[in-house]
């Protein structure tokens, strides 16, 4: 090979196009290695087959009304000089008239490997009938490109890929949206930085409308790596010309514009030969007055020549990017084939359950430790969020409880008369205190299983991160499943005796009530803070009379002096149980009625008895002293239940769960019995290992091929 500029020019275009090859043979596009490459973009009247078939010096391509490009055509063009028997062949050919076959020029396809293509009526064909077969007939388009090498002494080594053309509205039965879908599909290969964009325009049409031009702008609004054809410039009305276009001066293109004459309808019924058209161009150019002086920058053989020195510098100068990319993809298969168990995929099914096992659950008691090296640092997770439940949700839920919100003073002071039987009591009823405490302490059980549960629910989410986590459990659904199954079995099994602990843990508190406890106020001391608290609202004591020095009269004796008249009846024992001066209703026994005493009437109780008025003094002192020792007994429980529960959970279900789960898994999963059947691949799991293998066989050859320039 030469090592000339055209040499080396060849050399780089070639490695693009064998690079091309290499990935379109495990159907994947080069696109998504984003080589360097000529897209040619333009409106279906634009010209385009007729650029691409005299840059080929052949008539190939299909045509006719409508979509005709409906894949994706990347045309390989190869330069093979002829021998000395070939060049003779081909004269003797030309004078037969013969312009199908020749044989110093012919195309192969990708999809037919080893078949040669001599009659280039016969390509045509090939494209139809392949883009039918997976297109169909109704006119729709696909993404999957068809590759086309065409070997010949008469082009440039160059390789162009050819876009179906742009269209405003749907024709018979194309889809109604095919307008979106061409321009997506163009989008694609035009958007990527490695992409020159070969827009086609008509030149008797306002260049502001061209839509080659108009997506070239959008993904290259600089104009950076665009190049301008114009054609139809025989077309154009007497007297105009592109000269202002060629000279940049409507919309500049860093690589300028090339204008080129090709063959018309009338051409192309009449089979003009592309030879001839050729030298009609490069007459009109020469001729032409506003053309003449720069004909050489002007038709086919320039453009070609342009493509080819631009195409070369492009890849010359993204080939280092290309090594590094294909060596960065060629990692990241590599790495997913390992996942998906590498070329032979046939492991012991033992081992690999034994392996699975291990992996599970040493990941399980790092999440719940905390000491993993994929920690997030936007939220909590694993072992954090179980803290969480205990120190935040729990700790809030008991502390929230209230002992009086549910009872309220009306019903202490009737539960301290109940406690008292049929003798009032002289001091404060204990038996009130240690009834209404022993009914809040129970309240705490609701609180502290609901904390067993959101435990439980946090293991459960830790499960399902792993099981996502995992590389085999996406190999192996089967094992995933039972998996799943195991684990879960086994958390449900350990919140029996865990909630069975936390509730006898509240049983406990409410079956003994230990008043001796240190930090609980004993009765003296809340006596005195009751008093001291009462005390602190009455009226000032009756002061001295300042003339006699003595006490006011009705001071002594609580208003019992011999010498005060009583003046008012002193209230009994259960006067809050009634109002007024009767009871439910009815005279008070012994009430005077009419000046005249009447005899004694003692009617039955009646059948439902309850406080009417509001607590006198000594209710309310009894009743605050009683609330005062709940209150401090309850906030004892309290800090000892949100102190112990997470303990018991911890103990019975955490710490359980990471010592003991993998010998439960080990038990229910490895049974040669089952291992079998637990690790079925996937439908996916073959697919994926199938394609993934055929990359990294296709990024090694392409490795093999950029190692070599």
């Amino acid at each position: 090979m030469s090592t000339g500029p055209a040499g080396l020019g060849a050399e780089l275009v070639t490695i693009v196009n064998k690079l091309q090859d290499v990935f379109s043979a495990v159907g994947t596009s080069a696109a998504s290695i984003d080589l360097p490459q000529i897209c040619v973009v333009g409106s279906q009247s634009s010209g385009k087959s007729s650029v691409l078939e005299n840059i080929v010096g052949r008539d190939f391509l299909p045509r006719g009304s409508g979509i005709v490009t409906r894949r994706p055509l990347i045309l390989q063009l190869i330069h093979k000089p002829a021998t000395a028997q070939q060049n003779g062949a081909a004269l003797q050919s030309s004078k037969d008239g013969d312009a199908a076959a020749n044989p110093h020029e012919w195309g192969e396809f990708s999809h037919i490997p080893g078949q040669k293509f001599y009659d280039f009526n016969k390509i045509r064909e090939e494209i139809i009938r392949d883009t039918e077969a997976k297109t169909g007939r109704n006119a729709g388009i696909s993404p999957q490109p068809i590759n086309l090498r065409i070997f010949s002494p008469n082009v440039l080594t160059l390789t162009l890929v050819d876009l179906p053309g742009l269209t405003r509205n749907p024709v018979g039965d194309q889809p109604k949206d095919i307008e979106r879908q061409i321009k997506d599909m163009i989008m694609k290969y035009i958007s990527k930085p490695a992409c020159i964009v070969l827009a086609v325009s008509p030149a008797n049409v306002d260049l502001a409308n061209s839509d080659g031009l108009k997506m070239a702008r959008e993904v290259d609004p600089e104009g950076n790596r665009t190049i301008g054809v114009l054609t139809k410039i025989d077309l154009m009305d007497t007297g105009t010309d592109v000269v202002d276009i060629l000279a940049g001066r409507v919309i500049p293109l860093r690589m300028g514009y090339v204008p080129v004459v090709n063959r018309g309808q009338r051409d192309i019924d009449s089979s003009k030969s592309i030879s001839l058209a050729l030298e009609a161009e490069r007459d009109f150019f020469e001729n032409h007055p506003s053309y003449k002086g720069k004909a050489q920058y002007c038709g086919t053989p320039f453009l070609t020549r342009k493509l080819n020195m631009i195409l070369m510098h492009h890849i010359r100068a993204t080939l280092p990017d290309i090594k590094a990319r294909i060596s960065s993809q060629l990692q990241k298969f590599n790495a997913e084939l390992v996942q998906l168990g590498g070329f032979a995929a046939d492991q012991n099914s033992g081992n690999i359950v034994l392996s699975v096992i291990t992996e599970f659950t040493n990941e399980f008691r790092t999440v719940i430790d905390g000491n993993t090296n994929d920690l997030s640092i936007n939220e909590l997770s694993g072992g954090a969020r179980i803290s969480f439940v205990y120190h935040e949700l729990f700790n809030n839920g008991i502390k929230s409880i209230d002992p009086f919100d549910l009872v309220k003073d009306g019903d202490i002071r009737t539960q301290l008369y109940n406690s008292s039987g049929s003798t009032p009591a002289l001091f404060v009823s204990t038996g009130t205190f240690e009834i209404i405490v022993k009914q809040q302490i129970k309240r705490l059980e609701d609180p502290c299983l609901k904390c067993c549960q959101l435990v439980y629910d946090e293991l459960i989410r830790i499960l399902g991160q792993l099981l996502s986590k995992i590389q085999s459990f996406k190999r192996y659904p089967a094992l995933k499943e039972r998996f799943n199954g195991v684990v879960i079995n086994f958390f449900k099994q350990q919140m029996t005796p865990t909630t069975k602990l936390v509730a006898d843990m509240v049983a406990m508190q409410a079956c003994y009530v230990n008043t001796t406890h240190p930090d609980f106020i004993n009765g003296h001391k809340a006596m005195a803070l009751v008093a001291e608290r009462l005390n602190a609202t009455k009226p000032p004591p009756p002061q001295n009379d300042p003339k006699t020095g003595k006490l006011a009269p009705g001071a002594i004796n609580n208003n019992k002096d011999l010498d005060v008249e009583m003046k008012k009846d002193e209230p009994s024992f259960f006067g809050s149980f009634f109002s007024g001066g009767a009871r439910n209703g009815r005279p008070v026994a012994g009430a005077k009625k009419g000046g005249a005493s009447t005899p004694t009437n003692m009617e039955a109780p009646p059948s439902v008895i309850k406080p009417q008025a509001a607590l006198s003094e000594r209710e309310t002192m009894e009743t605050e002293v009683i609330k005062l020792l709940i209150q401090s007994y309850f906030n004892i429980v309290k800090r000892e239940m949100i102190d112990m529960v997470p303990k018991a959970i911890t103990l019975t279900l955490v710490n359980h769960s990471k010592e003991n789960l993998q010998r439960e898994l080990l038990q229910e999963l490895y049974k040669p019995e089952v291992l079998d059947d637990l690790l079925k691949e996937s439908e996916y799991v073959v697919n994926r290992r199938k394609e993934v293998i055929s990359m990294v066989q296709a990024l090694n050859k392409a490795e093999e091929i950029v190692a070599a320039v």
